[in-house]
């Protein structure tokens, strides 16, 4: 279970049933889960404060780590898309941290934007050269780190800027909420949309079915594990067309992805 879902569930207990309902369906009708996930790793409480709240602003959701090795437990547990990385940290160092992340085969490609008080052009090139994909000095305004945060996402995760989704025969139009494989309309109910969505922007990247329930149900769903299996299973008969490859990998004892294998 992620740490954000154990912090969550005991919480969930007090709630009135039907204010608890209701905050589901809110949140899964605005679709904030299939928002970008931006892991925000600083101490400092009032710059966290500030970054989440021009963050989500600009229609991303946030999480945070407060030192070095949350950050990378972090990572681990909840896959964020891009990971906003204060230099000095607890424990361990931002510099560190990213060093270990791009040292990762599962988090290698993760978008990382590192912020610093050290202006230096040496310290610069040194945040760089430990896989930053941006450096951002402080102080500094909050639309520039927006808009810096955007340009890295356009960049690296282009797929999150698309009004379609494609993978192998599967295609997402998300305007029109129209799935197709291989040109052949796909009836899909609304969960299993959200879910094939967030598969389809983050293809042959595993995922822990706590992990699916965090980002395609919410923090504050109140289920069991297993219904992401239902919830699979299903998307795999609307999926599967006859002599189609099942595009849905089950990894044992950890989770699901979106991978087309190749068959021997």
């Amino acid at each position: 279970m992620t740490i954000a879902r154990k912090l969550m569930k005991p919480a969930l207990r007090w709630l009135n049933p039907k204010t608890s309902d209701r905050l589901k369906d809110f949140k899964m009708n605005k679709n904030t889960n299939l928002k970008p996930n931006i892991l925000i790793v600083e101490d400092e409480p009032a710059l966290v404060e500030m970054l989440q709240y021009n963050l989500e602003k600009a229609a991303f959701r946030t999480e945070v780590a407060r030192d070095g090795e949350e950050a990378l437990l972090v990572v681990s547990e909840t896959k964020p898309d891009l990971v906003i990385l204060d230099w000095m940290l607890p424990y361990i160092s931002g510099i560190e941290v990213c060093r270990r992340i791009r040292r990762d085969p599962e988090t290698r490609d993760l978008p990382v934007i590192m912020l610093t008080a050290r202006g230096e052009e040496s310290d610069r090139i040194r945040g760089l050269e430990s896989g930053a994909d941006d450096y951002v000095t402080k102080p500094f305004s909050p639309s520039e780190l927006v808009a810096r945060t955007k340009a890295v996402m356009r960049r690296t995760r282009p797929i999150f800027n698309s009004e379609a989704l494609t993978y192998a025969d599967v295609h997402m139009d998300l305007s029109s909420h129209r799935v197709t494989r291989n040109d052949k309309i796909v009836l899909l109910g609304p969960t299993e949309f959200r879910l094939l969505r967030f598969l389809l922007e983050r293809p042959e990247r595993v995922f822990e079915r706590e992990q699916l329930l965090d980002h395609v149900w919410g923090l504050e769903a109140d289920i069991e594990p297993r219904t992401v299996d239902v919830h699979i299973r299903r998307l795999r008969m609307a999926m599967n067309q006859p002599g189609a490859p099942d595009l849905i990998r089950t990894v044992r004892s950890a989770g699901y992805a979106l991978e087309l294998r190749n068959e021997v």
